[in-house]
């Protein structure tokens, strides 16, 4: 009876050990690099109103 106790009691402490996470937190040596290769384009567009175009087009020196 007391072989089992003894040999239940190290299996215990042999489990509890094994549930025990270690945790490390270590930061890089060298600094994180982040590489952004962005290409914008963009393109405007104006709209004119049919009268605006018209009244331009009879007045080409308004500008």
């Amino acid at each position: 009876m007391m072989k089992n106790f003894v040999g239940s009691l190290g299996f215990a402490v042999v489990l509890a050990s094994a549930c025990a996470p270690k945790v490390q937190i270590i930061a890089p040596e060298r600094p994180i690099e982040i590489n952004l290769n962005v290409k914008i384009d963009q393109e405007v567009r104006v709209r004119l109103d049919q009268e605006v175009e018209d009244l331009i087009a009879d007045n080409p020196d308004l500008f």
